[in-house]
């Protein structure tokens, strides 16, 4: 009877959310989130299930557009000076807080450049504890890194030129919070937030459902000048099991599925990944690339003590080259995403920076095919004809990435190379691989912000773990990683992204994998909710009949 009560709540709080005619049909969107929901706070939007909310409630003061464009948000224009150090940001002048008791007259108050001063700071002040933090550490000035020029004027001062801050300024850490609000609830306001977003907070019963309303203030207006948004309300559910998400989804009770688990995939998608044809009258697939890399990393960390000359390499097999790079060329890549992931995603054959982002270019990178006879040639080159001298390798790895392991591990076993799984809990696994105590891991990096730097960040020598888990170091691939962060030449930046990524293949750091895709199953009579390469949700556009 407890949870049933919150439940019949929030659905009267749905139809009867802004004081309207309860008795009309409201525009809900519902989806699930099996994840579940920790923090409705901005500073703590580090996982997809939160960044999706904060989304909803809030804004950045730029934003991305379907093809990874910078858009303005809450600031209308910005500029850059000469010297790439200081940013100048032109905020709008008609937004306005969601309403709340804290403010005058319970009213929203207006957005000024006094509240994006305060949320930046909030991200870096240790009493915050953000996750997000590092963001900024070692990129902005150390004594006044943001600051309020007056109520429109907006500035942020580095302490070098980073041509990525920009896209950094997407990322939902970075939204911006009423300072009343935020410093009267302190911790709490996870569950009381405010925001200038297209919905409101109202209700959240956690593990079972938040509510969210309809923002009627909202500042951004469609292409024909109509105000945003077009629903009236989001209902969250937080169904921890796939399968039953997956039947809700069938009934109805649902308005999309984000990805495909393995137990239902063959349900939905052909080995081709079109949607089977039955499906076609109640529901749209929709794909598109996703900035995720999935891959296998190796260990190169010369202090450790089984590394440093000929012999010891034997010991560590993987401290050669050409093992690492006939591992590359020894299984095929097409046929895991064909067999195991029907059809999605696309075989990683072109370096490690996926394709998506507008630097990606397959005719410059030029990765690891499928070669059975290089993959032998370059065994025999290391001193291992056939295989033979060669000692087992462990590959670490998570239950949920065992059915590609196992493919790999069977394909490689064909050249001589034999693979050892070794199947760990995911958070051991981290710990492992931060600690430099796996020789062989899998991993998959998802891009914090659209450009190809949050990936060649991971082999930069001066990054510990996280990023460089397989740490790298290399004399210019650091010389061109820091020449590129001092790069405004778009074109020229993205010659030394290529010229780095080519570094990475060459030297067989990782195994690519696969670029990953987007995937959203999504009910007849929504519209608007075509996929982003970020897989962000946003619903400030979405019509449902």
């Amino acid at each position: 009877m407890k949870k049933i009560l919150p439940l019949l709540l929030a659905l009267l709080l749905i139809w009867g959310c802004n004081g309207d005619d309860s008795s009309s049909p409201k525009k809900v969107f519902r989806y699930n989130s099996s994840s579940g929901i920790t923090s409705l706070d901005p500073a703590f939007a580090k996982d997809q299930a939160n960044i999706w909310a904060v989304n909803m409630l809030f804004n950045g003061l730029v934003q991305l557009d379907e093809n990874l464009s910078l858009q303005p948000a809450l600031a209308k224009k910005w500029t850059i000076s000469d010297d790439g150090l200081t940013y100048t940001f032109i905020l709008q002048d008609d937004v306005f807080f969601h309403d709340n008791e804290l403010f005058q007259n319970g009213e929203g108050k207006k957005l000024v450049a006094a509240d994006v001063a305060y949320s930046l700071n909030r991200i870096i002040d240790p009493v915050t504890a953000s996750p997000g933090s590092w963001i900024f550490n070692g990129r902005v000035d150390s004594v006044q890194p943001f600051a309020a020029v007056d109520d429109t004027t907006f500035q942020i001062k580095l302490l070098r030129p980073f041509r990525p801050m920009l896209s950094i300024l997407t990322m939902q850490y970075t939204f911006i919070v009423p300072k009343e609000v935020a410093e009267h609830y302190g911790k709490d306001f996870r569950v009381h937030p405010v925001g200038t977003g297209p919905f409101k907070f109202k209700i959240w019963q956690e593990s079972d459902v938040l509510i969210l309303v309809k923002n009627e203030n909202y500042f951004e207006r469609d292409e024909s000048g109509q105000l945003l948004p077009y629903l009236d309300g989001v209902k969250v559910s937080f169904i921890q099991s796939k399968q039953t998400e997956y039947l809700n989804f069938l009934k109805g009770d649902l308005d999309f599925l984000s990805g495909v688990d393995a137990s239902y995939i063959n349900d939905l998608l052909t080995k081709e990944g079109l949607l089977k044809p039955e499906l076609a009258n109640d529901m749209t697939l929709y794909k598109t690339p996703y900035l995720n890399s999935e891959y296998l990393g190796f260990l190169m960390d010369d202090r450790k003590p089984e590394t440093g000359n000929r012999k010891s390499e034997i010991g560590n097999p993987l401290k050669m080259k050409e093992v690492r790079q006939a591992i590359n060329y020894g299984f095929d890549r097409e046929s895991i995403i064909k067999y195991l992931r029907n059809s999605i995603g696309k075989p990683a054959t072109s370096g490690f920076v996926p394709y998506g982002l507008p630097s990606f270019d397959a005719e410059k990178v030029k990765g690891f095919g499928f070669d059975i006879a290089k993959s032998k040639e370059l065994l025999e080159k290391a001193g291992f004809p056939e295989g033979k001298g060669l000692p087992d390798i462990p590959l670490y790895t998570s239950k949920n990435y065992e059915d590609i392991a196992t493919h790999i591990q069977n394909q490689l076993k064909n050249i001589g190379i034999n693979i050892k799984l070794e199947i760990v809990l995911p958070a051991f696994q981290r710990e492992m691989m931060s600690k430099s105590q796996a020789l062989f891991f899998r991993g998959s990096w998802i891009a914090d912000y659209p450009d190809a730097e949050s990936y060649l960040a991971m082999f930069y020598s001066k990054h510990g773990a996280p990023p460089n888990y397989t740490r790298f170091s290399n004399t210019e691939f650091d010389r061109l990683y820091e020449r590129a962060l001092n790069e405004n030449n778009d074109s020229a930046r993205y010659e030394l992204y290529r010229h780095m990524d080519n570094i990475i293949v060459e030297n067989a750091v990782v195994v690519p994998l696969f670029y990953d895709e987007v995937v959203r199953f999504v009910k007849k009579g929504v519209q608007g909710l075509e996929p982003n390469a970020m897989n962000v949700l946003d619903l400030k556009k979405v019509k449902r009949e």
